[in-house]
């Protein structure tokens, strides 16, 4: 029995079947049968009758209606089309009464907000008002006192019956202010009408208090709701200022824009950063001109513009002491003769009785003249501080010994004073001497182009004498008429502009720096900065070591409130907040270590391993040195460079100011360097640590003696130098054959003597062929030491064999010298 049982398949009556064939996963098939109905066209009997009713009309005129539609067909759609015209005949009904209902309340709303305006300023007017009959009745009362006060014209005081008292009054209207306030707070969340300076100072609103901006931007979005729809914000275009390089968050900051929005254009623009990631200043013009703003191109330099350089008005200057360093040779009596100009002794202080830091000194002449003195070092390490001082100076005294002449530091300091075009006068010291001779002096100063006026030329010189006081007068007066032709003014009515002589580290004070002020005048809480450091000035001191409260033009004086040691040198300006002072310090730590970073580092791979192979077999010779002041430090160090040559060099690890710390021997122990301490001490934490870890530390207070000590500890890694000394020359007679031995040469020794231990060379033609040992060395048939001049011997070389008559022997012993930096 079949599953049709004889009946038919159930299909679409007058369709056409087809086969089509599905595909799905993993490779199956299917043949599915589809039937397509065909479309069944309905013609209209030719003599029907018209229908009546509503779609009569299109319904009853076959030649209206479309093919195949039949007359209940027809009468459907015509309802549906009637339905739907009804329904948006309806919903047009709808919007127009809500649009009318909106309209009503916007305008409502909008006379209740007159309303609240209206009471708010009767209110104000009341108020107003109630305030100005409490002052008129003031102004009576005390009318009023004062003409009963007078006893000539008694006066009656003129009644006031409509007159409320003040304080009941106020009270009440405070408590309906506030009670009006909670009803408007209960009611909605803003505040009603205008913030008065009653509410303000009572704190009516009660709580934390919003800001006018934020009440502004919502009584505008509560506006703007209340007149139907948002109307956008137009957008605010900013001037941004681009740096060469600026990180994606600040970026949008200074664009007010969204970080999330910032970050999305750059991805879309190809990348991907975060917002704490920096970005170059073409990408950042993009993402800017992207969102509308315009940029602004400024660099990291641009925060020294706060600096200015201010041209002073001829009628603020005023005259100014005149700043004179006195310059020349190591122990030529520099110090020596400020002492006698200042009736001190600073030569005592001094160790060895040499000069080692920049001095700073102000001298009141007895004819009332003040003069700013710069004692410099004449020690040839210190010739960075020489050219400090003749850079910061007005005149340079030149200070010759009468018995020594001229010597290299005193060329040094004439070319220091050339370099910094200042006039020169000569004093010729020493002159109580036996050995003096003043015209050698100026003699060979003519071979530096130095022609004093006994010479026929423009210098002065003066003859003087520190040890009795001869011509100490007129170097002074010399120096007074080089300053008056040299008409120096300032201007002490501006901030203050200075340079920094010397800086140091002291224990109880800080980082100190002694600074002569160049311009304007110096005030005890100026905001400064100076190189890469700033600070406020906390106090000054004096040469005396008196505290003053300001210093002009020309004055030395010792800085305290640093927050680092600056460099000597460095110039010192007063900013007006200390924002700026320590943006500019921080700018300019950054740039000095990008040019240490530029400077240290190999461009190319080539040259990094060109720099590595040159120092392979250059010995170096670690130190690490602590000086108490900033201009010993690096005086120091520029002495340790120059010491060394090819083999051997000193490198300083690290060189700072201040005493030795723990973080000292700590470098100093990881390197394997010796510490230098200049004229400062271990703490007792480091002394501990340095006798644990094995540290030296060595201390000194004289340069010469620290200078020698390092380059003979650099000797020291110096290779020995092989010498070698000839003894004697032997001549080849004959060549033997000896079983066990090899061949032997019977020589005669014709110069010297032949020592069995010493070295040997094969010379054959006078080149030589062969360097080596003795095997054996005989005389007949005995070995012996050495064979002395004239006699014959047998010699034997070690591994080598190729020696035949006439060749010449060449004896010779070599030695090892200690060699040393010169």
């Amino acid at each position: 029995m079949s599953d049709t049982d004889g009946r038919k398949t159930l299909g679409l009556g007058g369709s056409r079947p087809s086969n089509v064939k599905q595909s799905f996963s993993h490779g199956r098939t299917k043949n599915v049968v589809v039937e397509t109905k065909r479309k069944r066209v309905v013609v209209p009997k030719p003599g029907g009758q018209k229908p009546t009713g509503p779609g009569a009309g299109p319904v009853g005129d076959p030649s209206k209606r479309p093919a195949g539609i039949t007359d209940a067909e027809m009468e459907r759609r015509l309802k549906a089309v009637q339905a739907a015209k009804s329904r948006e005949a309806e919903e047009a009904a709808a919007r127009a009464a809500e649009e009318k209902a909106r309209a009503e309340e916007r305008d409502r709303r909008r006379a209740e907000i007159e309303a609240k305006e209206a009471e708010d300023r009767e209110r104000e007017e009341s108020l107003k008002a109630k305030a100005e009959e409490e002052e008129r009745a003031k102004q009576d009362a005390l009318a009023a006192a004062q003409a009963a006060a007078a006893p000539s014209e008694p006066v009656v005081a003129r009644p006031t019956p409509n007159k409320v008292a003040p304080g009941p009054a106020v009270r009440k209207t405070e408590r309906d202010r506030e009670e009006t306030n909670k009803k408007n707070r209960a009611d909605d969340s803003r505040r009603s009408g205008k913030l008065t300076v009653n509410q303000a100072l009572t704190g009516g609103e009660g709580g934390r208090q919003r800001s006018m901006a934020a009440m502004k931007r919502k009584q505008e979005r509560q506006r703007q709701k209340a007149m139907g729809g948002n109307v956008e914000r137009e957008k605010i275009i900013r001037n941004v200022n681009l740096p060469p390089a600026i990180v994606v968050s600040e970026l949008a900051a200074r664009m007010a824009e969204k970080t999330g929005a910032v970050v999305k254009a750059l991805m879309n623009n190809g990348l991907m950063v975060t917002q704490n990631e920096t970005i170059d200043a073409d990408t950042a013009e993009l993402i800017i001109e992207e969102f509308g703003h315009k940029v602004v191109r400024v660099s990291d330099a641009d925060v020294e513009d706060v600096i200015k350089v201010v041209e002073d008005d001829p009628k603020d200057l005023v005259d100014r002491p005149p700043v004179i360093t006195i310059m020349g040779h190591v122990d030529h009596g520099k110090t020596s003769l400020l002492d006698a100009i200042r009736n001190a002794k600073v030569v005592a202080g001094e160790a060895g009785g040499i000069t080692q830091h920049i001095g700073a000194y102000q001298v009141t002449t007895d004819g009332g003249q003040v003069l700013s003195f710069l004692d410099t070092p004449g020690h040839a390490a210190f010739t960075s501080m020489r050219s400090r001082g003749a850079q910061v100076t007005d005149i340079v005294v030149l200070v010759v010994a009468a018995d020594d002449a001229v010597m290299p530091q005193t060329i040094e300091a004439i070319a220091h004073a050339k370099a910094a075009n200042v006039p020169m006068i000569v004093a010729i010291n020493k002159i109580d001497k036996p050995a003096a001779d003043p015209m050698k002096v100026r003699t060979d100063l003519l071979q530096h182009e130095v022609i004093v006026e006994q010479m026929s030329g423009e210098v002065q010189d003066v003859e003087v004498s520190a040890t009795t006081g001869q011509g100490l007068d007129k170097l002074l007066e010399a120096i007074a008429l080089q300053a008056e032709l040299l008409e120096l003014k300032a201007n002490p009515d501006r901030s203050a502009v200075g340079a920094v002589i010397e800086a140091q580290l002291d224990v109880g004070r800080g980082p100190v720096a002694t600074v002569l002020v160049q311009n304007g005048t110096l005030r005890q809480g100026d905001i400064f900065v100076v190189g890469e450091q700033y600070g406020k000035v906390r106090a000054l001191i004096d040469d005396q070591g008196n505290r003053v409260k300001e210093a002009g033009p020309s004055v030395p004086v010792e800085v305290l409130g640093l927050n680092g040691t600056p460099e000597a040198g460095d110039v010192l300006n007063v900013t007006e907040t200390e924002a700026q002072a320590r943006e500019i310090a921080d700018y300019r730590a950054s740039a000095a270590k990008d040019k240490r970073a530029a400077a240290g580092a190999a461009t190319t791979l080539e040259q990094l391993m060109a720099n590595a192979k040159a120092n392979e077999d250059v010995s170096e010779l670690p130190v690490l040195l602590k000086a108490d002041v900033q201009g010993s430090a690096e005086a120091i160090v520029q002495a340790m460079e120059k010491i060394g040559n090819d083999e051997v060099r000193v490198r300083v690890l690290h060189s700072g100011v201040g005493a030795i710390t723990e973080t000292d021997v700590g470098l100093a122990e990881a390197s394997g360097a010796p510490i230098i301490g200049f004229n400062v001490r271990a703490n007792a934490s480091a002394r501990n640590t340095a006798n644990q870890k094995g540290v030296e530390i060595r201390y000194y207070s004289i340069i010469y003696d620290l200078v020698d000590d390092v380059k003979a500890a650099a000797s020291g890694l110096l290779s020995n130098e092989i010498k070698e000394n000839f003894i004697g020359y032997a001549t080849i007679k004959e060549v033997f054959k000896v079983t066990g031995v090899g061949k032997v040469a019977g020589c005669l020794v014709t110069e010297g003597v032949a020592r069995r231990s010493a070295g040997v060379r094969l010379l054959r033609d006078n080149v030589v062929i062969h360097e080596g040992t003795l095997k054996t060395l005989k005389r007949f048939k005995d070995e012996v030491p050495e064979v002395q001049s004239g006699q014959e011997c047998g010699m034997a070389f070690e591994n080598y064999e190729d020696v035949r008559p006439d060749d010449v022997i060449e004896i010779f012993t070599r030695e090892e010298v200690t060699r040393s930096l010169s």
